[in-house]
């Protein structure tokens, strides 16, 4: 099975290509700048066509939550163009795309978790640009399945858990908003469950669940809770440590708003594909464990 995966240096794409080994037969290849940039539609349906895949992981996005807020057309090029590009060439191929998208396309009002048929209503342009992303990719591909998913992390690239273990390095004590709620989601379990998908729509010609789905960690936490949560772990197993103080939202203003509540409900997922996340515990002890051996210093 070839999947051809949008991004080279993403979380996801990075993830993809480590777990890709564990897959006999199994090929990831990364599509990027130049051979495919997102924004310029022109590049990618020859990128996606030379890759001959027999699915699209459409994985990279515009991810920059508050400059977003000043750079929208460069947000929609790349979410909501550039997506729909991908999914038209995937569609011209005969093929199916997986696309991911993100709990920003929730205002974050509902008390409990989302579910796939409730009411979007993104609060910033990052979030505008990828319900757009969707939109689009529905509309130029019926053989479409998006994942949305959260809080997204790894031990690759830029996120929560890396950031919060860098800054315990050389501070004993950090403030973390406390009034926003999600599921923390491994970055390597979406790999996971994305090569899972992949095989059952990709080996299974009367499949037609498509749709749009959610891909979230098992449980449920705030910010604070999370980064208190990361530095115990790392201080059991030998890494950096810091106290965590809670404040409100408003006691850390941002660019762009974010929704109080990200919490997505996975069980259409777990019915459809018979695939589960971790708990988000488990998942997060994992990536600690493989971030501290590559920290620069480390402050007990």
């Amino acid at each position: 099975m070839r999947i051809a995966v949008t991004g080279r240096q993403g979380q996801v794409v990075s993830c993809l290509i480590e777990a890709a080994c564990k897959w006999p037969g199994l090929e990831v290849i990364p599509l990027g700048r130049p051979d495919l940039d997102l924004t310029v539609p022109s590049t990618i349906e020859p990128a996606i066509a030379a890759a001959r895949p027999h699915l699209v992981v459409s994985a990279a996005a515009y991810t920059s939550v508050d400059l977003a807020e000043d750079e929208p057309e460069l947000a929609y090029s790349v979410n909501a163009t550039g997506a729909g590009a991908a999914a038209r060439a995937a569609g011209e191929l005969g093929i199916p795309i997986i696309h991911l998208s993100t709990d920003y396309v929730f205002s974050g009002d509902k008390q409990g978790s989302y579910v796939e048929g409730d009411a979007t209503g993104p609060l910033s342009v990052y979030g505008a640009s990828k319900l757009a992303g969707e939109q689009a990719v529905i509309a130029a591909n019926t053989q479409h399945l998006i994942l949305r998913t959260a809080w997204v992390y790894s031990a690759y690239g830029k996120n929560f858990v890396k950031t919060m273990m860098r800054l315990a390095q050389d501070r004993q004590e950090l403030s973390v908003v406390g009034d926003q709620w999600g599921s923390p989601t491994s970055a390597h379990d979406i790999a996971d469950c994305v090569l899972h998908i992949a095989s059952r729509v990709t080996s299974d010609a009367s499949f037609a669940d498509w749709g749009v789905y959610h891909l979230a960690g098992h449980g449920e936490i705030n910010w604070s809770g999370f980064a208190r949560h990361i530095l115990q772990t790392s201080k059991r197993q030998g890494g950096p440590f810091a106290h965590v103080n809670d404040i409100a939202t408003a006691d850390y203003p941002t660019r762009a708003r974010r929704p109080a509540n990200s919490r997505l409900g996975t069980e259409k997922l777990s019915a459809a594909f018979g695939w589960s996340s971790p708990h988000w515990q488990e998942a997060a002890d994992a990536v600690v464990a493989s971030v501290i051996p590559h920290l620069t210093k480390v402050r007990r």
